[in-house]
């Protein structure tokens, strides 16, 4: 059976050389309009699909792999229009090694295009506020690329039936060398993506470790930076984070208050009585309080107590702390008009004569 270049020379009469250039002309042109055709169909079913979903996310991957699959239609067409060329036959075999590594590496890069889409739309969907540590997911995204990248190089060898023993085994003992050797950092390194994922902490969430409390300025990929209460700064590594009992005060929604009242022994019954309906009133007045509960719990050693419990409608420390002065100085001011004793540490002495 003729070839398309023979085919071409007897109807058009033409050279050997001019027949084998129109047929490679025509072998990229059917290739490149039916590429375009399957594409063309493809982006329009799918675009129609990605309108029918909430998320972005599909979109954003459509966009990013639309470039690649352009590129692929032209490497393929590149690739069967040279193969009637009989100039070229002498390297058919480089030039199907070139295109076999194109086609490899295009797919590398697609795979890297759309972890890199993921990766931003899973940022920017969990810390839409821009406060978390986008350099973390730039070095993610970079060892997400190597990875890749290696593993095409890999396949590339297998593919031209290099030996990889070798090539595994270096690989093996130069990563368990490596990671010997940076036994430390590279365990705060997967710690600071262990916080980043699992948000144990946010920046900005005041946080309790050991006996240090602060605020979290930055996360980084060694260390993550607190802002203590009495002014410095502590720099603490991610893994000392990560395996030590964090306290979050930031995910608090509100505090427990119990506090107790002492009153005096001499205080009469009928006063007693009305101290928890005063102090109810009292902690219900305030706005960001919640009453929860007060009783007479016990006879202590110099007063007779009372136990309270209330709530303060927000995590805020300070807001914590207004509340219980507002408390406070409204149960003193009700005492006092009462005539309800406040008790202190008093001793009683009997002298036998």
């Amino acid at each position: 059976m003729a070839s398309l270049p023979e085919i071409i020379q007897q109807i058009l009469h033409t050279s050997q050389i001019d027949s084998e250039i129109l047929a490679s002309l025509l072998i990229f042109a059917v290739v490149g309009f039916v590429g375009w055709g399957v594409y063309g169909l493809f982006s329009k079913h799918f675009i129609k699909l990605t309108e029918k979903t909430e998320t972005k996310l599909d979109d954003a991957i459509l966009s990013g792999v639309k470039i690649v699959i352009v590129i692929m239609i032209v490497i393929l067409g590149i690739e069967y229009a040279l193969s009637p060329l009989s100039v070229l036959e002498p390297y058919n075999a480089i030039l199907s090694g070139v295109f076999t590594v194109l086609q490899i590496f295009l797919g590398a890069y697609a795979a890297t295009r759309v972890s890199s889409i993921l990766i931003d739309w899973y940022t920017e969907k969990k810390d839409a506020d821009g406060k978390n540590s986008h350099h973390l997911m730039f070095i993610l995204k970079k060892v997400i690329q190597l990875v890749v990248y290696i593993f095409a190089f890999l396949i590339i060898l297998y593919v031209f039936k290099v030996d990889l023993t070798g090539a595994v085994v270096g690989l093996g003992v130069g990563g368990i060398a490596v990671a010997f050797a940076l036994q430390s950092t590279l365990s705060d390194f997967f710690s600071a993506f262990s916080i980043y994922f699992d948000r144990p902490f946010e920046i900005d969430d005041f946080i309790v470790v050991g006996e240090y409390s602060g605020t979290v300025k930055s996360i980084g990929v060694k260390s993550t930076r607190i802002k203590l209460l009495q002014g410095e700064e502590l720099i603490i590594s991610n893994k000392e984070l990560t395996s030590a009992s964090v306290r979050n005060f930031r995910r608090l929604e509100k505090r427990r208050i119990a506090f107790t009242i002492g009153v005096a022994y001499d205080t009469p019954l009928e006063k007693l009585k009305k101290i928890p309906p005063i102090i109810t009133d009292i902690i219900k007045s305030v706005d960001t309080a919640q009453f929860d509960r007060i009783h007479f719990t016990e006879y202590g050693d110099y007063s007779l107590k009372f136990a309270i419990v209330y709530y303060v409608n927000s995590p805020v420390y300070t807001v914590y702390l207004d509340t219980q002065q507002k408390i406070n100085f409204a149960i003193k001011d009700v005492f006092e008009r009462e005539g309800i004793e406040i008790a202190f540490p008093t001793s009683t002495v009997y002298l036998k004569k």
